[in-house]
């Protein structure tokens, strides 16, 4: 059972970060997957670079955060499986600023992408998943939406949404044999926190907080979804899973 195969999978955000490894370990564990980017050449790329290790995944170049890519993703779904078993939201953004100095358009796209894309992508593949009988809804939050982490107030504000999104759901939606769950990392090494962990200072104060003193690698994510992705978790819904190497348990 510690496997995927003849699963569909979406994973939104596929190319880069945890949700590149995802794509990875769900292929690798057997399932069908379908990745989105907002990038055509992100998505082509990736889509080679996968060719080229003998794997085969389906790209769409789609922004989940729009009505029209969104029927797009729903319309290449109906054409080619007619049902989704997994379904990942990873796809997100952040801008680092004090609260006040955030324009209405800057925050209102956090939370549009972080908190009401995967509300509304959920909404509109529902009957896919409940087609599957047997479907997972894996949202990407944070260690920001249980407690300060200085990541700005409206990443913060979207992620702690995402979770309430995940309880809610979960307890609607489980009489349709969907679960869904979420995993909150603390940070990782992707292209969004790059530039932020090669601060010397930052990365000490984030080092100094995590009793495991280090960072997390996007597979060690991967690994936490593929888990809630399969029938090895079938009695665990709307539940949220903190990986963050201790942090959350450290009071000094």
């Amino acid at each position: 059972m510690w496997t995927l195969e003849n699963k569909k999978a979406l994973i939104t955000g596929g190319t880069k970060g945890i949700g590149r490894a995802t794509v990875l370990e769900f292929l690798e564990l057997g399932a069908e997957v379908l990745f989105t980017s907002r990038s055509k050449e992100d998505v082509f790329e990736f889509e080679k670079e996968l060719r080229n290790k003998g794997l085969k995944a389906h790209g769409l170049t789609a922004d989940s955060s729009m009505n029209e890519d969104r029927s797009k993703i729903k319309s290449w779904i109906a054409e080619n499986w007619k049902k989704l078993d997994m379904l990942v939201h990873n796809a997100g953004i952040n801008i680092r600023k004090k609260a006040n100095d955030y324009s209405e358009e800057e925050f209102r796209k956090v939370l549009e992408i972080n908190l009401i894309s995967p509300f509304e992508l959920s909404r509109l593949l529902y009957p896919y998943l409940k087609e599957s009988g047997k479907a997972s809804i894996i949202n990407v939050a944070s260690s920001a939406a249980i407690q300060d982490v200085g990541t700005g107030v409206p990443y913060a504000m979207s992620k702690s949404g995402l979770l309430q999104q995940t309880r809610s759901l979960a307890s609607e939606w489980a009489s349709d044999g969907i679960r869904v769950n979420a995993v909150s990392p603390w940070f990782t090494k992707t292209p969004l926190t790059k530039g932020y962990l090669e601060q010397e200072e930052k990365m000490k104060s984030i080092l100094s907080r995590t009793p495991l003193n280090r960072v997390a690698e996007a597979g060690e994510i991967s690994a936490i979804i593929a888990f809630l992705a399969m029938e090895k978790s079938s009695f665990i819904t709307g539940q949220n899973i903190i990986a963050d190497g201790g942090m959350s348990i450290k009071a000094i």
